[in-house]
């Protein structure tokens, strides 16, 4: 049984979820074309978002949204994120060009990615959430490079030290 009484989609990575999409229905009018799709973005721990989305004249709305535990508000824009590349690839868009969750094509070197840890770190922290987890979705690395990527950062004064030296 889930304990938490929010999913909270913004501590987790896409590849912890799974994203489903599927056609449901079609209606085509005059020129026109609307399509329904059924959206699941299920978790390993039983968690799970089930969605209806609408495309029409080129427009995408969610028109229903259900989820086990409930969404937040904040949640509720983060699902759009989530989605939306399954869903365009479902329309025969192709994915997004960018997305927040995806790992970056060319990642930064040296003293920018030290700096772009540092502050998806910090960012991480003020939301309260994992930081190192939020360190492992912008690079793309391990829990074990992300730790090593941290440590670069606070070696750099980027950080605060981890513990008080005496």
């Amino acid at each position: 049984m889930l304990e938490a009484s929010f999913l909270d989609l913004s501590d987790r990575c896409p590849a912890d979820g799974e994203v489903s999409v599927r056609p449901a229905w079609t209606v085509r009018e005059g020129g026109a074309t609307t399509t329904w799709f059924e959206v699941r973005l299920a978790f390993a721990d039983g968690a799970r978002v089930d969605a209806l989305a609408v495309v029409s004249a080129g427009c995408l709305t969610v028109e229903d949204v259900r989820a086990r535990p409930a969404l937040s508000l904040d949640d509720l824009a983060v699902l759009a994120e989530w989605i939306e590349g399954p869903l365009a690839e479902a329309c025969g868009a192709g994915p997004p060009a960018a997305s927040r969750h995806a790992r970056p094509a060319a990642r930064p070197r040296g003293g920018q990615e030290r700096w772009l840890v540092a502050q998806e770190y910090r960012a991480a922290q003020q939301r309260g959430a994992d930081p190192v987890l939020a360190v492992m979705c912008a690079t793309g690395r391990s829990r074990r490079g992300a730790f090593r990527l941290i440590g670069r950062a606070r070696d750099a004064g980027l950080l605060a030290p981890r513990h008080a030296r005496r």
